[in-house]
């Protein structure tokens, strides 16, 4: 490629690389983690109901259930899973489990119209806390069945929530990256997320921007019940920052990133990974074809044309393209560093963003085709989600 064409895109790459490492929030640096400005802990502990929903998660339902009841937290702490018509033994499996006195399974009922199955499993926990023998707890702590807990994770996050006068208090849990598609795709799933939805804008009261990450989250109860309760957001598919969005409207919010929350589920294949990320791209654009091919052109100028110019175009295209590959390479060194793989995978970006278009293509396919926001053999994407 040569000529002014050539120079102008890769100018284009640039400035808008610029734009992103100056201006957008300073997403790329991974500051916001929960081992940093942790607040004193409370004078009192108030009481939390964990709410787990599952749906056929027998495989990981021992280590996420037991590492919520082997919990430090000094306060009062109650577990329910809400089993959601599971067919391999799930709610079992959690019964026989040391410290299940604290725990209460229950039977979800049938999905409701209208409702995202995880939302509806979730408001049905909501609502058994709320009227439990005790008094109603202050928080309700919403986590995932995939999720174990490091034994002072729950109490950080009260600490924090108390001592910052939080409504919502979040972490994205860290996945992981043992195979070679998580190796590849999982770091960056976290930096697009992050350049999406900035944690330092999230975290900033006075700006709109809001997101909550759905593995771990500790929410205030009356200011989820001021809310308008999970029926507000009941056909999200992208449940968590719609809550982010819906609390924040209450008070502050936080999220951060953490090493004490882990991710149980692993991802083998490029397909498997494809069809987590495709179950809400779509959604991300509103179902709305024009926003799809806007993104998909955006894509490809943030992340495919500069490699394209720094190895087939002349004079100012190349050393354009150059920089502009090379300060993409550079934004993402702190996720990197926080999954410790290999400075080198910077290089690697445009591949991936390629990957993750080709994947925000498919879950518009599958929408259009009627399998839109798969989960658990639900398609649960509408267009008014």
């Amino acid at each position: 490629m040569t000529g002014p064409w050539s120079a102008g895109i890769g100018a284009l790459a640039l400035a808008i690389w610029i734009y992103l490492l100056a201006f957008r929030g300073g997403f790329w640096r991974a500051r916001e983690r929960d081992d940093q400005h942790q607040p004193a802990d409370p004078l009192t502990w108030p009481s939390v109901t964990a709410v787990v929903p599952a749906r056929d998660e027998a495989d990981v339902i021992a280590r996420s259930i037991g590492s919520l009841l082997a919990q430090d937290y000094p306060g009062d702490l109650r577990v329910i899973l809400v089993d959601d018509s599971s067919a391999d033994g799930t709610g079992d499996v959690a019964r026989g489990l040391t410290g299940a006195d604290r725990l209460e399974v229950i039977n979800g009922a049938p999905l409701a119209a209208g409702w995202t199955g995880k939302l509806w499993a979730q408001s049905q926990g909501v609502a058994r806390a709320g009227i439990l023998p005790e008094e109603p707890p202050k928080y309700l702590y919403l986590t995932d069945a995939d999720i174990a807990h490091a034994p002072d994770t729950l109490r950080r996050l009260v600490a924090r929530a108390e001592g910052k006068g939080l409504v919502l208090t979040s972490l994205m849990a860290k996945l992981t990256v043992e195979t070679w598609p998580e190796r590849l795709l999982i770091p960056a799933f976290i930096f697009f997320f992050d350049m999406l939805y900035p944690f330092a804008w999230v975290n900033d009261p006075k700006r709109s921007t809001a997101a909550a990450a759905g593995g771990v989250m500790l929410a205030r109860r009356d200011a989820l019940i001021a809310a308008g309760g999970l029926e507000a957001i009941r056909g999200k598919i992208i449940d968590d920052c719609s809550l982010g969005a819906l609390m924040k409207r209450q008070g502050p919010i936080w999220l951060g990133l953490t090493n004490r929350a882990i991710s149980l589920r692993p991802y083998q294949s490029l397909g498997e990974i494809g069809r987590m990320v495709s179950r809400s791209a779509y959604a991300q654009l509103h179902f709305s074809p024009l926003l799809l091919a806007g993104t998909v052109g955006g894509m490809a100028i943030v992340y495919l044309a500069a490699p394209i110019l720094a190895l087939t175009a002349d004079g100012p295209g190349r050393w354009l393209g150059a920089a502009a590959w090379s300060a993409m390479a550079i934004a993402f060194q702190p996720i990197l560093r926080l999954y410790r793989r290999s400075p080198l995978w910077g290089l690697a970006l445009p591949a991936i963003g390629a990957l993750y278009t080709l994947f925000t293509l498919q879950s518009a396919l599958e929408t259009w085709r009627g399998k839109g926001g798969m989960w658990k053999g639900r398609a649960q994407a509408m267009a008014n989600g």
